[in-house]
């Protein structure tokens, strides 16, 4: 999306990644992973098609995804780290929702520290 509201095509499947909801590249802003300044140089994908992050979303609103990968698969992360990991991808994404359309100043989409703990 990099600062524009028309969309990116994603980088996985091709098609358009209409806004940041689904915008895989700002749940990593929101992350604090990627600084503002570097958005419009990153990839952009729908955060479904990030499969290795998608599947951390645990949200009634959010239909879960499984990560095929072996390496990234979360079903072979010990319990402890896969609930800490799950908190906080679902805390990003649910920030997304929240900032999409709203008046929120977008140097303050990101988390806090504590929110991320």
């Amino acid at each position: 999306m990099a600062l524009c509201d028309e969309g990116y095509r994603c980088d996985r499947c091709k098609e358009y990644v209409e806004d940041i909801r689904e915008s895989e590249l700002y749940l990593r802003y929101v992350l604090g992973v990627v600084p503002a300044e570097e958005l419009p140089r990153e990839p952009e994908r729908h955060v479904r098609c990030a499969t290795e992050f998608a599947q951390f979303i645990v949200d009634p609103a959010f239909p879960p995804v499984v990560c095929d990968d072996p390496v990234m698969d979360k079903r072979k992360l010990p319990p402890e780290v896969r609930a800490a990991q799950e908190r906080v991808f679902t805390r990003a994404w649910r920030r997304l929702q929240e900032c999409f359309g709203s008046a929120i100043p977008m140097d303050e989409y990101p988390l806090r520290a504590e929110e991320l703990a």
